[in-house]
């Protein structure tokens, strides 16, 4: 994937053997300008406004006949009525010309040239536009729709694409995660443009909708992260994602510490305060800096050793945590119950347990393999 340009400065500015902070650095939000005002029309107001220009226009040009009727000669009675000049613009203005009835003078042929020609195309152009965007465009979207539906299942849902939900997607994509496998859902198209940008598929609309989640087809989904925004958009982001699948993984991030238990109550499997665990983190590089940086190390792709979690294998079942492969074993998930290392329970991993390890990441983007010592 290609790095930031302002990706690469952080990292150059790091001092020798650390990393950069364990957020991304997010884009330029001046690197692509753009200008836009809401759409204040419906789309049957937008089909109400391209007809009322074509009217228009096709008035224009009746207007212009009737004026120059004495220069039309009608080959077929002699005589230009009214009706006549009618029947005149509708032939004119679709192309077809007969030629029953012909433009005699300069004057009437300069109109019909530099007047009802780019009638002819304005409106060809309005036509040709309106029936794209009312039938070709969402007989396509919808069917297209229905294809990456069928697709989507075991797929990560990221509600909101802001600081933490960009963060959230780009740690996913560093984890491996292909990013067909990771749906962002926003209100905002320009969020959602630079989702695109980064290969995830992307759905316009209120997560907090079961419509919406429906359409993300969040009954076969693998997990949810909620990122509101706000501590109430975050508990009905969970609450909603709760109610459609029962047994989905769900991760929201709150700002206040009180409202920790309602995102909880709401059926979030992990609740995150960044306020918190910052100052935790500041405690910590107080006491010790080099723990801090392991712990970033931790948390972000980009490090050299990482924590992963996993079922244990059948042939581990009976022996000590301690030698479970693959990495430094630290914690048993049993029966909802956590148990570290050193407790009784951790010397016999039992069918069912998911042990969390701490994994060596190879040739990590800061540079070399990591040592023995820290493969454990």
């Amino acid at each position: 994937m290609a790095v930031h340009p302002h990706e690469r400065i952080a990292r150059a500015a790091a001092p020798r053997g650390r990393r950069p902070g364990m957020f991304r650095v997010r884009r330029d939000p001046d690197d692509h300008l753009v200008l836009r005002r809401p759409d204040r029309l419906s789309p049957w107001g937008n089909l109400l406004l391209r007809a009322t220009l074509v009217l228009g226009l096709i008035m224009v040009a009746l207007a212009g006949h009737w004026y120059h009727r004495d220069a039309l000669a009608d080959g077929f009675d002699g005589h230009v009525s009214f009706v006549d000049i009618i029947y005149f613009t509708a032939v004119t203005i679709t192309t077809v010309g007969y030629g029953d009835i012909t433009p005699t003078s300069e004057g009437a042929r300069l109109f019909d040239a530099l007047v009802v020609t780019p009638i002819r195309l304005f409106i060809w152009i309005i036509f040709i536009g309106t029936a794209y965007s009312f039938v070709v465009r969402r007989s396509w979207e919808q069917w297209r729709m229905r294809g990456l539906q069928k697709k989507l299942t075991d797929h990560f849902i990221v509600a909101g694409y802001g600081t933490t939900g960009s963060a959230a997607v780009y740690e996913l994509l560093q984890n491996g995660v292909d990013a067909e496998k990771i749906l962002v859902i926003d209100p905002n198209e320009g969020r959602l443009e630079e989702a695109r940008s980064e290969g995830c598929l992307t759905l316009q609309g209120d997560a907090t909708r079961n419509a919406t989640l429906e359409m993300a087809s969040i009954d076969k989904a693998r997990s949810f992260v909620a990122c509101g925004g706000r501590d109430d958009t975050s508990a009905l982001l969970v609450m909603s994602a709760r109610q459609l699948n029962e047994d989905l993984s769900i991760s929201a991030i709150i700002k206040s510490e009180e409202n920790e238990f309602l995102v909880k109550k709401a059926g979030a499997d992990t609740v995150i305060n960044p306020v918190a665990l910052g100052g935790h983190l500041l405690a910590r590089a107080a006491t010790g800096s080099h723990v801090v940086d392991y712990l970033q190390d931790l948390v972000v792709a980009s490090g050299r050793v990482q924590l992963k979690e996993r079922v244990v294998a059948i042939e581990e079942c009976g022996g000590p945590l301690s030698e479970c492969r693959g990495g430094l074993a630290v914690r048993i998930v049993r029966d909802g119950k956590y148990y570290g290392f050193w407790e009784p329970e951790a010397q016999s991993v039992e069918e069912g347990d998911i042990i969390v390890q701490i994994v060596p990441v190879n040739g990590g983007r800061d540079g070399p393999a990591v040592r023995d010592e820290e493969a454990g």
